[in-house]
């Protein structure tokens, strides 16, 4: 039996980012899906964009209170008619047989739940594409979210991830966190005993934040998201999460060196990652321009998200705080 797609769109503001994702989905070889499209308390209007795809598309729209993307995907969720939910990220593009690959893959790949990988249109400017390759980068998450062969067991992001509703009902959806809530959600359907896939061939165009701040912001909170994963899931921890907090301390660490003690052996080693950072970026891009900008992403990436991890490692188990008292912006009441 053929599987049914419903598409949840969590969506804040971000009118023009809609506007070509539900472009991209008029494009589907497969046209048989759903789109629901949840504004989670936007302050400009997304009606009008939305209007322009009404005869195109099967869109059904809700708004609500802001209360942060995983919860407003539950409330999407929640009206889906079909067998599947599909997330995506506003921000995301995707290709003409996304929902055909799919659903082809569902068929031959039995799993309750899975997700796809995320890249960089080439349209989208040098320095989208500069954060596109921090992120997927084996010298950086080592690939695990842009490789099938990166992984041993997958963990679906939202920004392009699929599960049985059945299956998301029986496990609440996702949870209070508004950082993290995508892995919490993998780790919860493994506890309770169902599976996950990657599928290699429908990954989405991910255009990520527009400049190094933005990007700075977004994975240091996913670095502070990861102890308290750690925390509600302590048979997935991995030292790899720590590994970005050790990349701090020890570049930290290479500077004391050098000026206390004269010697620069721990800042060679960061000099030799540079080198394999800006030649591999090259040599993934080939655009010398990106590949100096891959250096800079790269470094951000890994010192945000390293000082995040440090930091809520410290409030969490130092200092004893509760997640929702450390970082209460990261959670809304159900």
């Amino acid at each position: 039996m053929k599987p049914t797609i419903s598409i949840v769109i969590a969506i804040f503001n971000r009118k023009d980012e809609l506007f070509e994702l539900l472009n991209s989905l008029t494009q589907q070889t497969d046209r048989e899906f759903e789109i629901i499209i949840v504004d989670d308390g936007s302050m400009i209007d997304l009606k009008p964009t939305i209007k322009n795809f009404d005869d195109i598309l099967s869109i059904r729209y809700f708004r609500k209170d802001n209360s942060g993307p995983g919860l407003s995907r539950n409330y999407g969720a929640q009206r889906a008619e079909n067998d599947w939910l599909v997330f995506v990220d506003s921000d995301v593009i995707v290709e003409n047989d996304y929902i055909e690959n799919i659903k082809k893959d569902i068929l031959e790949i039995p799993c309750d739940a899975f997700g796809g990988a995320d890249k960089a249109h080439k349209g989208f400017n040098l320095m989208q594409k500069a954060i596109s390759y921090s992120m997927t980068s084996v010298f950086t998450t080592g690939g695990i979210r842009g490789s099938k062969k990166s992984v041993s067991k997958f963990q679906p992001r939202s920004f392009n991830m699929g599960v049985k509703k059945e299956v998301f009902d029986k496990v609440g959806g996702f949870s209070e966190m508004r950082i993290g809530e995508d892995p919490d959600l993998s780790m919860t359907l493994w506890e309770n005993g169902f599976t996950t896939a990657f599928f290699d061939n429908i990954a989405v165009y991910h255009k990520r934040r527009v400049d190094f701040g933005k990007f700075s912001k977004q994975v240091f909170q996913f670095g502070c998201a990861r102890p308290i994963l750690n925390q509600r899931h302590p048979n997935y921890v991995k030292i790899s999460f720590a590994f970005p907090s050790l990349f701090l301390l020890g570049y930290i660490l290479g500077f004391i060196e050098y000026f206390v003690m004269g010697r620069g052996i721990i800042l060679a080693f960061y000099g030799l990652y540079t080198f394999l950072v800006f030649f591999h970026a090259l040599w993934v891009t080939k655009n010398i321009s990106i590949a100096g900008m891959a250096v800079i992403s790269t470094y951000v990436q890994m010192f945000s998200y390293g000082y995040g991890f440090l930091k809520s490692w410290i409030l969490l188990n130092v200092f004893r705080m509760k997640p929702e008292d450390a970082f209460p912006k990261h959670y809304h009441k159900k």
